[in-house]
């Protein structure tokens, strides 16, 4: 454990942060995932596109705060895009 007043702050602020970085990081986990299994259960495109919307709200949220980064967001959420139109596009 530090000595120095500003340390001990540090640590206390720091674990705040790593608790906050892991709920926005653990709700966009849960929206993504929400989506690649409706795709899997074979749900219809605007029901899955619903779930998108939510799911990329949850990824632009946790990187304004800066639990990820804005290139991380960008490709999970292009990545994401991409397989639905895939999905749906194979289907047609």
């Amino acid at each position: 454990m530090p000595n120095i007043k500003s340390a001990k702050k540090r640590v206390k602020v720091s674990e705040r942060n790593r608790l906050i970085n892991k709920a926005y990081k653990t709700r966009m986990k849960n929206s993504i995932k929400k989506v690649l299994l409706a795709l899997q259960e074979g749900k219809s495109r605007e029901e899955v596109e619903q779930l998108y919307k939510v799911a990329q709200s949850a990824i632009d949220k946790a990187a304004k705060i800066g639990a990820i980064h804005k290139n991380q967001a960008s490709r999970r959420k292009s990545r994401l895009i991409a397989k639905i139109n895939k999905h749906f596009a194979s289907k047609e």
